[in-house]
């Protein structure tokens, strides 16, 4: 593919994740997207270090982008989480991002208790929840796929997810739909219809095999792998959910290609799915 501008049209719903094109900086993305006719963008707390929260929302204001969600909060299993977090949440609010996504964390060192590690991440969820509140910030719980579990993110299903979300207001607690982390679920189905107002964001990204040596850099663009990604498309839209759709892919061939050359294809799959 040779094509470096995208038309805007059918571009409403979809946003670029800083993520998928990681080593585009982000005045370079922000460009980008401008000449792409892409009005939103998912970004993640380090893309804020150089300008600094106040100087990348000026950034990205001039420019009319819209933020549709920072990552990333969590990690509650380390020293230093409760006070991360606050800065996560006010970083979120100064760039005029909605959603703080929560990646929770996986089991303090020299622990077995998984169930007792979910515990300890529905109560530090619980203790930001004045925080998100006040801020206008909501907190979005993300499952991670099982594989994931010890180190990073106990919470691995849809289900879990939305049992920690449901025990806090709707406006300040949700959950993340990212297909790479639960296609694999067969009641992600019925957790979606579940879900309902509690989606907070909804992040496209394939399954590809063979994995690469590092799993947690085999996202693929969507239409690259295995995953049914319309069928995605159609059962949040059918939960009610009419949200932006963020392309959000970790892989070192991707992001070793021109920033411009990847948005076009993350924007010619996330089409493919929402018309599927």
């Amino acid at each position: 593919m040779t094509g470096r501008v995208v038309p805007a049209g059918g571009l409403e719903r979809f946003a670029l994740n800083s993520a998928t094109t990681k080593h585009w900086p982000l005045p370079d993305l922000v460009a980008g997207c401008v000449e792409a006719g892409v009005t939103q963008v998912g970004l993640w707390r380090e893309d804020l270090v150089a300008p600094g929260p106040t100087g990348a929302a000026s950034l990205l204001r001039d420019a009319g982008l819209t933020v549709t969600s920072l990552c990333r909060g969590g990690f509650f299993t380390t020293p230093d989480w409760y006070d991360d977090n606050r800065r996560a949440i006010e970083e979120a609010a100064t760039i005029g991002a909605p959603e703080l996504v929560l990646v929770s964390g996986g089991l303090p060192p020299g622990s077995r208790d998984l169930d007792g590690t979910r515990d300890r991440i529905t109560e530090a969820i619980g203790r930001l929840v004045p925080d998100a509140l006040a801020a206008g910030v909501r907190l979005a719980i993300e499952p991670l796929h099982p594989m994931f579990a010890s180190d990073r993110c106990a919470v691995s299903t849809l289900g879990q997810a939305l049992d920690m979300a449901e025990l806090f207001p709707v406006a300040a607690v949700g959950v993340v739909v990212d297909t790479y982390h639960v296609w694999w679920d067969p009641d992600v189905w019925r957790q979606i219809a579940r879900a309902a107002d509690r989606i907070a964001c909804f992040q496209l990204a394939d399954w590809i095999t063979p994995l690469p040596a590092g799993v947690l850099l085999g996202r693929g663009l969507p239409g690259t792998g295995c995953v049914d990604m319309a069928r995605f498309v159609r059962a949040v839209d059918a939960a009610g959910y009419t949200g932006p759709v963020e392309v959000e892919v970790f892989h070192e061939e991707v992001w070793a290609r021109p920033g411009a050359e990847v948005l076009a294809e993350a924007v010619e799959g996330y089409r493919a799915a929402m018309a599927g």
